[in-house]
């Protein structure tokens, strides 16, 4: 069943933003997360590991799951799905045939 607001299914989960900057915004807040936590170590302590559940939150799980998210963000409204009665899926551009 797809969500109303994402058009996340169950069995498709939709890591997107709402805007491409904003995607791009959590990566550079994740991945400075991470590097920081492991870069700040020798300096600061292991105080600095704190970080990590930071970048982890900010990353949606791992840089990955980040990645899918930002090609979903930018195909998202030009490429569009169909699945017809036949059982083979295609992916088209949005307002083609």
């Amino acid at each position: 069943m797809a969500d109303p607001g994402t058009g996340a299914t169950a069995d498709r989960p939709d890591f997107a933003s709402a805007s491409v900057p904003r995607h791009l915004a959590r990566g550079a807040l994740g991945f400075g997360a991470l590097i920081g936590a492991f870069a700040l170590l020798p300096v600061v302590g292991p105080v600095t590991l704190s970080l990590l559940p930071v970048g982890v939150l900010a990353l949606r799980g791992c840089p990955m799951c980040w990645t899918i998210g930002l090609v979903q963000t930018v195909s998202r409204g030009r490429l569009e799905r169909s699945c017809p009665e036949d059982g083979q899926c295609r992916l088209t551009v949005a307002g083609r045939g």
